[in-house]
């Protein structure tokens, strides 16, 4: 009789065990996932601050008089460069202000019938459009990582497991001002 009930604990223990196992993995995994979530977004954003200085050149040789425009986005594109490191509540308010510059360069831009025909423009317009549609994506994905990620190890029984391996709530990334929520307008007619 004795040996059964060594027997019982040896199985409760082995399953109690797999369990554990499977929670820390289960969060090391959704982890890993916000970690690649993030990347995509970097990737991304990489690609907007290298078409943005073609952009604004193209935009130059035909609006000579607009330099607080050219300045405004030249200063956003480089903070939005340092913001790189900072979590995504301070990377999100520097990518909207962003945003926001590149939409009043194109504003410009739509005051010059000659550059709105001209081929560099028209294809850098469409890989910055392109571009803006991946980063709203990769937002979108790298938020909903995030939410799998915090519900993971902020609810029952998860969160002992959380708890005990110091694993942390990852940051929404966000834009908290109301003009920084709408994407940049690269609609030319």
């Amino acid at each position: 009789m004795g040996w059964v009930i060594g027997i019982i604990i040896a199985a409760v223990v082995v399953i109690l065990i797999a369990i554990i196992v499977g929670m820390y993995n289960g969060l090391v995994g959704l982890r890993n996932v916000v970690k690649n979530a993030w990347s995509q977004i970097d990737v991304q954003l990489k690609r907007r601050f290298d078409l943005i200085p073609n952009l604004v050149e193209t935009v130059k040789g035909y609006a000579k008089h607009e330099r607080e425009t050219f300045e405004m986005v030249t200063k956003a594109r480089n903070l939005a460069q340092q913001a790189a490191n900072a979590g995504a509540a301070e990377r999100g308010k520097a990518e909207g202000e962003l945003g926001m510059a590149l939409g009043r360069l194109l504003a410009v831009a739509e005051a010059y019938p000659e550059l709105k025909a001209n081929t560099n423009f028209l294809a850098l317009q469409e890989e910055l459009t392109s571009t803006e549609n991946k980063i709203s994506f990769s937002r979108q994905y790298y938020n909903d990582s995030v939410l799998k990620f915090n519900n993971k190890i902020q609810m029952f029984p998860s969160n002992i497991m959380a708890g005990m391996f110091n694993f942390k709530a990852s940051e929404f990334f966000e834009v908290n001002v109301a003009e920084q929520r709408e994407a940049p307008k690269v609609k030319f007619t």
